[in-house]
């Protein structure tokens, strides 16, 4: 019993899962925002809301109306609709006058009640109507006293404007076989398997109330009486299921002016869902014959009857509503590209970003700065798991998503989507190995081609064809296969050539006498897109790292179906700059010097960095940097670090992270100069610093001008804050103009 409580609270009820198992079933997003019923069905600007079978087109003015049962009654009786009279009471005298003047059976029930709870039927006698009253009033101020139909119950979904099931619903009731008392034969309907408590299962168990006891003392009965066999014992006035009634399809028997009838009700109300009772004498035939007509109409109408009824054919109704929300070349997600790789992915994101901008979409970002829409930072923190993700995909306003998907994310909790349109893999170098059981650069492969398994069928894996770990991917990744390469014209490789050949995508870095052009080639469709010199970000092609990102953007957009056109545009307008590219590359000149700052925190992200270094040093004097690497990073990882960075730097100055990452304190540094000491660099040309601004202080204090200091942050906006105010106290306003040396 535990166990069952523990699920019925977390599980969706049965009209809400019926929705969602419909939406799935056309692998449209399904995202629970709640502990109840509220679902989120798509993504971004493309999502519908669902709450039960309440929708987010579902007018508010509709549920208000159709909860006044009253004012419901009057607007289908002046659109000739076919209903009960009565009238709205706030007494027992009321409601006792109101049933004489009326005559014959009445029925009572409260004004703005639902699941039947408080509905009294087939009342004759002053003292009848006197204690339904009393059980009325207590679910709303006033009571509605009308004359009661004679015929069977029927249950009417109309959904958008059409009939789509009907149910005839018979109130709970039990069978006497001269042997068992009334509890007795309850406890045994109980035992039924389909049923369960309130909505868990397709029928509802029946409990013995007042109202129970009520209607057996009526026909002189008790619970712990004992009918003679045969003899039917009505237990409930209304038949709903939610009180243990039973429910038979009708569906196919509804006679066309009964259905029509229905259909007006729906939109004189104004619901695109609703529930109509219904009361005749026989469904297959004419009201407007046989007397009857409409008793309610109901917003938020249970599907369970329909689902799963006692008898009868189980009807879809969910699809009914699935397809009001998404009609037929309606979109229910957004394009997503998710960019995975050991090193590029915020520069590869921004410039994808950038496209989607120029290309007019509003776009989401999520990347290790934060979260993003359009320009505007929403949530600062590392955000390249799928937890912001999720978050990003849930935003109304976003019509296109660009996901960093890191390695930690999807080993903690996969990813946040369960396909998407372009699936990008930078390259695969040692880093965060031995974490997590992930030891070599095999298993750190596996875990990012994840992102590329997860493609869509019409979607687009873009791979690095430089990298033989992302090669490999091709074998098991979905949609198309494009490939990225920086060395293509002449120096194309065979297996790119035969992609090529093959009709395969491919965007290639040709040689130019520009210093390189980027090139789409599509089969046997060759496009020219841009030099690479007209992209900022590439440093005139110095840095190459840049190059190689700017080919999986285009790579990304082309897939995309955005025109090269806006793709050259949108990388020509790029510029890695802190405000559009924090912690990637940014370049200030100050105090006569130049810094660099950029987020290299592995040896492969380093080593590029250094090469790049390497093309401009003739520029510069001095080359100064400052380096550190998180401290959960194996013993050889950290001294390969210490050993690049004192190679590329005349003057290294290494210091730690403040967390430490389960290092004592100086244990990153003493390997760190393990490493320097191991490529032959000792002090002077070594230091060691442990606080981040006291290092990054004293190699800005270290600069002379002309030269270049290189700065690999931990705290990106703090040590960008800090290089912005720093002012050399020998020195009022250095600029660069009469320098000796020439800056790029």
């Amino acid at each position: 019993d535990d166990l069952r409580g523990l699920a019925r609270r977390a599980r969706l009820g049965p009209t809400t899962q019926s929705l969602v198992d419909e939406a799935r079933r056309r692998r449209i997003p399904v995202t629970r925002l709640n502990d109840q019923s509220l679902v989120q069905l798509g993504w971004g600007a493309n999502q519908k809301r669902i709450r039960a079978s309440i929708t987010g087109e579902t007018s508010l003015v509709a549920v208000e109306t159709a909860g006044d049962k009253n004012l419901t009654k009057r607007l289908l009786t002046e659109v000739g609709v076919p209903s009960p009279k009565g009238a709205v009471v706030r007494t027992v005298e009321e409601a006792v006058a109101v049933a004489e003047r009326l005559g014959g059976p009445v029925v009572v029930k409260p004004l703005d009640g639902n699941h039947g709870r408080g509905v009294s039927l087939d009342l004759r006698t002053p003292e009848q109507i006197r204690r339904a009253f009393e059980l009325a009033v207590v679910h709303s101020r006033q009571v509605i006293v009308e004359q009661q139909y004679d015929g069977r119950d029927y249950r009417i979904l109309v959904v958008g404007g059409r009939v789509v099931a009907v149910a005839e619903r018979e109130p709970a009731h039990v069978v006497g076989d001269g042997r068992h008392t009334v509890e007795a034969l309850v406890a045994e309907l109980n035992r039924d398997p389909r049923r369960g408590v309130g909505h868990e299962a397709v029928m509802t168990r029946i409990v013995i109330d007042d109202h129970v006891r009520d209607m057996l003392a009526r026909v002189d009965l008790a619970p712990d009486a004992t009918p003679v066999a045969g003899r039917k014992v009505q237990l409930r006035a209304a038949a709903n299921l939610s009180t243990g009634g039973t429910a038979i399809d009708r569906t196919d028997e509804i006679h066309p002016v009964n259905a029509a009838i229905a259909r007006r009700a729906a939109l004189t109300v104004g619901l695109d869902v609703a529930g109509i009772d219904f009361i005749a004498p026989d469904i297959a035939r004419s009201v407007r014959e046989t007397g009857g007509g409409i008793v309610e109409v109901n917003a938020a109408p249970g599907f369970r009857m329909h689902l799963a009824p006692s008898s009868g054919q189980s009807r879809n109704v969910a699809k009914a509503v699935i397809d009001t929300l998404f009609p037929t070349g309606s979109r229910a997600r957004i394009p997503i590209v998710a960019i995975t790789g050991t090193n590029g992915k915020s520069t590869t994101g921004r410039m994808t970003s950038a496209i989607l901008r120029k290309h007019g979409l509003t776009f989401g970002l999520t990347n290790t700065s934060g979260v993003y829409v359009d320009d505007e930072l929403v949530i600062a923190s590392d955000a390249s798991g799928p937890r912001s993700a999720r978050l990003l995909l849930r935003d109304p306003t976003v019509q296109a998503a660009v996901l960093e998907t890191a390695r930690g994310g999807i080993l903690r909790e996969g990813l946040a989507f369960d396909r998407c349109d372009v699936g990008v893999v930078l390259n695969v170098t040692a880093d965060h190995l031995g974490l997590k059981g992930v030891d070599s650069l095999k298993d750190l492969a596996a875990v990012k081609s994840v992102v590329t398994e997860s493609v869509s069928r019409r979607g687009c894996s873009v791979l690095n064809g430089d990298d033989p770990l992302t090669i490999r991917m091709a074998r098991h990744a979905g949609g198309r296969i494009a490939f990225f390469t920086m060395r293509g014209g002449p120096d194309l490789s065979a297996f790119l050539q035969k992609h090529v050949a093959e009709g395969g995508l491919l965007v290639s870095r040709e040689p130019s006498e520009a210093g390189g052009l980027i090139v789409v080639q599509d089969g046997e469709r060759r496009i020219e897109i841009m030099e690479v010199r007209e992209i900022p970000a590439a440093l005139d092609g110095a840095a190459e790292f840049n190059v190689a990102n700017a080919l999986a953007a285009v790579a990304s957009g082309y897939a995309l179906r955005i025109p090269v056109s806006t793709i050259a545009t949108a990388l020509k307008g790029f510029h890695s700059t802190f405000e559009e590219n924090p912690g990637r590359l940014n370049i200030m000149d100050t105090q006569g010097f130049r810094v660099i700052m950029d987020y290299a925190h592995n040896p492969a992200a380093l080593r590029a960095l250094g090469e790049m270094i390497d093309r401009v040093r003739h520029n510069y004097g001095r080359v100064i940097g400052v380096a550190s690497m998180p401290g959960d990073r194996r013993d050889d990882d950290i001294r390969e670090i210490g050993e690049i960075a004192a190679s590329i730097f005349d003057l290294t100055i290494f210091r730690e992270r403040p967390d430490g990452r389960g290092r004592p304190r100086g244990g990153v540094i003493s390997l760190l100069m393990q490493g320097a000491e191991a490529a032959g660099v000792r002090a002077p040309k070594v230091r060691s610093i442990l606080s981040e601004d006291k290092a990054v202080e004293a190699a800005l204090e270290a600069a002379r001008p002309g030269d270049l200091v290189v700065l690999l942050p931990t705290k990106v906006d703090a040590v960008w804050r800090q290089v912005t105010a720093y002012r050399r106290a020998d020195a009022a306003s250095p600029t660069l103009e009469g320098s000796p040396t020439r800056h790029v």
